[in-house]
């Protein structure tokens, strides 16, 4: 896994990248806002660690340039010494997926880290299908048989999910990890309540069609391959 650092504090930068190493990630470092944000359009990275506070470019106008600009969604996990809900809300609004507000454990920066990395990567212009249903990733629209359907984040995400891996048997535990944070307090019965909210909106109105998600006793859900 390669991590970008994007961190002004020089001595947290090294000693975030001597644990990230001694962890078997690799990892580059910026000191400078301009510098990494170059960086980050030009490197392949699974997350990129990003100080909210930083010269030449603050870290909020790098997330929200890579989101709108560059259309670059890398999980962008962002640090403070800011600790107000406005700030953190300001981050999350332009584009960072989490926030860790300093000082910190290590232990939880890994921990974020791994989550974030496994979140399903955000996709640009792609259209997934099964069937009549089409789910278009570049405007977040689902629609069967041609009708428009609104879904809530986390049903489109869990329904991105199901048909990014079509055929594939996803068991809850995995949906689990896949959709909800490393910390989040959820029991697999969670999962049986949105498979259900998916099926009351994708199947229900359409009875004339096949149902879309399977049921695989004793092993969890799928939609199947073509």
């Amino acid at each position: 896994m390669r991590i970008l650092v994007i961190e002004d504090e020089k001595r947290l930068a090294d000693s975030i990248k001597k644990g990230l190493v001694q962890g078997s990630f690799a990892v580059d470092i910026c000191y400078e806002g301009t510098d990494g944000f170059g960086m980050a359009q030009i490197q392949n990275y699974d997350v990129i660690i990003l100080d909210l506070m930083l010269p030449g470019m603050d870290g909020m106008e790098i997330c929200a340039k890579l989101r709108k600009e560059k259309n670059i969604y890398t999980p962008v996990l962002m640090l403070t010494a800011k600790s107000l809900v406005k700030d953190k809300v300001e981050g999350l609004n332009c584009g960072a997926d989490d926030y860790l507000t300093k000082p910190f454990a290590f232990e939880e920066l890994i921990a974020r880290i791994k989550a974030l990395a496994r979140r399903p990567k955000k996709s640009l212009g792609i259209i997934l299908k099964a069937a009549d249903l089409s789910l278009d990733t570049s405007n977040y629209e689902v629609k069967r048989a041609g009708r428009v359907i609104k879904l809530t984040k986390t049903e489109y995400t869990i329904l991105e999910l199901l048909l990014k891996n079509r055929g594939m048997v996803l068991t809850k535990e995995q949906i689990i990890e896949k959709i909800w944070d490393y910390d989040a307090d959820v029991l697999p019965n969670t999962v049986e309540v949105y498979i259900r909210y998916l099926r009351n909106k994708l199947e229900k109105p359409f009875k004339a069609c096949s149902p879309l998600i399977e049921t695989v006793r004793g092993y969890g859900y799928r939609i199947p391959g073509e």
